[in-house]
């Protein structure tokens, strides 16, 4: 046992008489630990060791077929009171919920050693730190958590004696899909997942964590647990200013979390800085403004269509000390996915381990594949990565992917202005998704599947948060997906996406006007610094244009969603829409 605190002690044995593993192993952080459980992944098979020399320190794992990706039919919400999980997540009675996992959990570690993880998120000792303590009974979660968190003893030193710690048992168990969960009790500070070996169920320190049970620390504590990108941009003065963006899956959130800027930007002196690349916990300063971190240590990002072209950045962050999960493996121990390059191996072995040609049409890589890599590794991450009191937010910016309706970008009023924007936030369908082609899903701030308590109160918490930040940043909806009527897009991208968000960031510093629409401030098309681009002003004309038959009818969607929320939808955001309606008419 590494620590004397009666919390943590009284709690692994309990878990332990439940689950009854044949031992228990204490994890320490170190490398010569994780370096012994490496290669007792490697004698199992739980683990595969790559080319050294082609990838230094990285290894291979595999989850079963029939745990590919997250479960969120099978994720729950077990607060004391079914409304106050809210109609967007499942819910079931906490003691109920226990008595079933319970039967679940007995003896699924028979036979097995229970790794006992001490995990922090954010920077350990730091404002932002909150600490959590994992069980499990599997290798690739212990190596993982080692990556994606702060994991060692000083996160015992800096709890000390506190009961303040978040729970989380998980048990690979039988990898039976029909008994599947995974599960929060946000009352008890605990989460429980069992029958899965996917990271995004088992990694607990990540969504289950750091967004649904933070966002509920945030509410009673007064500060906002975000599913955001955090980006720094130094302008050639030698100013970084910072951003948070939250974006729904397939719309191009980790490529501006690792931006590079446009040839002609760079040759100015432009810089990008990566924060983070998915959630950010953000608290009021005593200067008034929003100050974030980034409570992750490394990244879990989706393998399929990283390349040197597509974000650089990703890629060479991978290419030492991470974990492959149900890519490619090539005959030479390297590995490879749909989208890296255009040269798929011969006599290499696909995400289910079995022998892979690319002539067959059937992808070697699982489409949800992932590669899990240390985010000190990442070119562009941000000299104030480790900073304790986090970065200055001055902009935060919503997105998603629309064919006609949304602008190039558009900058909310105000605050409150701004809550209803991220409130209305939505996608089109694309091919890959379920459901209809261009039907449109909401997703209000890219926190629907993570958000751990009713919608309707979260967004009043928003707010609320409004009242105590003096100097608020300005909010901004952008849409890099605007289509002409053959569905090519009418906006580059990648990293173009800059000139956008320089403006926002301009606007943000009082150096920019912009002009009033019905749905709030549009640039002057002076002001999108569009050198070197094959873009016309009235292109961009074009790109900026607000079709009010459209936004009619976005505003009959918006009411009907609301509607879910009954009577605990704050009065302010069905004000902002009846103000937008009036706009529009």
């Amino acid at each position: 046992m590494l620590t004397e605190n009666k919390h943590i002690v009284n709690w692994v044995n309990e878990m332990a008489q439940l689950c009854c593993p044949d031992n228990i192993v204490w994890i320490d952080g170190s490398e010569s630990q994780l370096q012994s459980l490496r290669e007792e992944g490697f004698a199992t098979g739980e683990l595969i060791k790559l080319n050294d020399e082609l990838l230094p320190g990285c290894v291979y794992h595999r989850s079963a077929v029939n745990d590919v990706a997250r479960v969120e039919g099978r994720t729950y919400i077990c607060c004391e009171k079914e409304e106050d999980a809210g109609p967007t997540n499942n819910w079931m009675a906490p003691d109920e919920m226990y008595a079933k996992l319970k039967e679940i959990y007995k003896g699924s570690m028979a036979g097995r050693t229970m790794y006992v993880i001490p995990y922090s998120m954010g920077v350990v000792g730091s404002p932002f730190a909150k600490y959590g303590i994992e069980l499990t009974d599997s290798i690739y979660v212990v190596v993982s958590m080692a990556i994606m968190t702060r994991v060692g003893t000083d996160v015992y030193k800096a709890l000390g004696d506190s009961p303040d710690f978040i729970k989380g048992l998980h048990s690979k168990a039988e990898l039976d899909a029909e008994k599947r969960y995974i599960v929060h009790f946000p009352q008890d500070n605990t989460i429980m997942s069992v029958n899965s070996g996917y990271g995004g169920n088992v990694l607990l320190g990540k969504k289950c964590f750091a967004l649904r049970i933070a966002s509920c620390l945030g509410r009673d504590e007064g500060w906002l647990a975000e599913h955001m990108l955090i980006l720094g941009v130094e302008n050639p003065k030698g100013e970084v200013r910072y951003v948070c963006g939250a974006f729904p899956s397939a719309c191009g959130k980790t490529n501006l979390a690792m931006l590079i800027p446009p040839e002609g930007y760079r040759k100015d002196g432009w810089k990008c800085w990566c924060v983070g690349d998915d959630i950010a916990w953000l608290r009021p300063g005593p200067d008034g403004r929003l100050w974030a971190v980034n409570p992750e240590n490394g990244f879990f990002g989706v393998a399929p269509g990283t390349s040197s072209k597509t974000n650089p950045n990703a890629l060479a962050s991978a290419m030492k000390n991470s974990i492959f999960t149900n890519v490619v493996l090539k005959e030479d121990g390297g590995v490879w996915w749909e989208g890296m390059d255009k040269n798929p191996p011969k006599n290499a072995l696909d995400w289910k381990g079995n022998p892979w040609d690319s002539a067959s049409g059937v992808p070697g890589a699982h489409p949800n594949s992932r590669f899990t890599a240390p985010a000190k590794n990442c070119p562009c991450i941000s000299p104030e990565f480790e900073n304790p009191a986090g970065v200055p937010i001055s902009a935060i910016v919503f997105g998603g992917r629309r064919a006609k309706t949304a602008p190039l970008v558009y900058q909310s009023r105000d605050w409150d202005h701004g809550v209803f924007v991220g409130s209305i936030m939505a996608s089109e369908k694309t091919a890959a998704a379920e459901g209809k082609v261009g039907e449109t899903r909401r997703d209000p701030m890219a926190m629907l599947p993570f958000c751990g308590y009713h919608m309707a109160d979260y967004w009043q918490h928003w707010l609320d948060m409004g009242k105590k930040i003096t100097n608020p940043p300005v909010i901004a909806n952008v849409n890099w997906f605007r289509t002409d009527d053959e569905g090519h897009f009418l906006w580059p991208g990648f990293g173009d996406n800059l000139r956008v968000i320089r403006w926002v960031l301009e606007r943000a510093f009082g150096e920019v006007e912009a002009r009033e629409s019905e749905i709030g401030f549009l640039p002057n098309v002076e002001d999108i610094d569009l050198s070197g681009l094959d873009m016309s002003a009235d292109e961009l004309g074009e790109l900026l244009s607000v079709d009010k038959e459209l936004w009619l009818a976005e505003c009959e969607g918006i009411r009907e969603f609301y509607g879910k929320f009954g009577e605990k939808l704050p009065a302010k955001l069905m004000e902002e829409l009846e103000k937008l309606e009036g706009n529009l008419k």
